[in-house]
């Protein structure tokens, strides 16, 4: 499992995941490999869930020539993915290529960049959509987006994704960059979710951007200013 423990966060060391980051982060990198690129390191972040958090059970096998045991994972079937509207639209498409029986949720929520920072290191959030299925004790449940940056956005999803919900057995925040303040904002608010990122990166910048990081992921994936 390429998977490391960092205080707070767990980092997904995967080659092939630090190399679609390094694709992500370049200014050179065009929308349409940014978007496949967000597809990519989603699908290869599934796999890493899987390997790390899945279950297996141990079943019989019949192949063409004898009797065996096998092994088959178990818990695909519950599954709840949140598609943080709209940058981790991609980003969940790959997810699904390793949950492909997912339920799905969708929250479209923002910061409110005019405003500015508060104080605290925090945005107003507005949400404007929300979507979701049913949450069981049993399920995985992982809420997608490929920027953490000051926790603002992600922990006003995390309280309408559990509310009057029972806890799930495992409950990941997931994203592609992250940077320190927004790692520590989302576990103080949450302290049962598992935080995995790509990479922990450096620090935010004066206007809550995360640094180095690799830009709006909306932006650069939808090819919108």
């Amino acid at each position: 499992m390429a998977i490391e423990d960092r205080d707070n966060v767990h980092v997904i060391t995967h080659a092939l995941a630090r190399d679609t980051l390094s694709t992500l982060r370049d200014t050179s990198t065009a929308q349409v490999s940014f978007r496949k690129g967000l597809v990519k390191l989603g699908r290869v972040c599934g796999y890493e869930i899987i390997d790390g958090a899945m279950e297996t059970e141990y079943v019989p096998v019949t192949t063409p020539l004898t009797e065996m045991t096998g092994e088959r994972l178990t818990g695909l079937d519950n599954v709840v993915i949140i598609n943080v509207l709209r940058a981790a639209t991609p980003f969940v498409e790959g997810l699904l290529k390793a949950f492909p029986s997912a339920r799905q949720g969708i929250i479209s929520a923002g910061r409110d960049d005019q405003a500015g920072m508060d104080e605290d290191g925090t945005f107003p959030i507005s949400i404007d959509y929300v979507k979701l299925p049913d949450i069981e004790p049993e399920d995985t449940v992982i809420v997608a987006d490929p920027m953490l940056a000051t926790g603002s956005t992600m922990c006003a999803v995390l309280e309408r994704v559990l509310d009057n919900q029972p806890e799930p057995e495992n409950l990941f925040v997931l994203s592609a960059v992250s940077a320190p303040d927004g790692v520590l904002r989302v576990g103080e608010a949450v302290p049962t979710a598992t935080l995995l990122t790509v990479a922990l990166d450096d620090h935010l910048d004066e206007d809550g951007y995360i640094v180095p990081g690799l830009g709006d992921a909306g932006d650069r994936a939808f090819g919108t200013d």
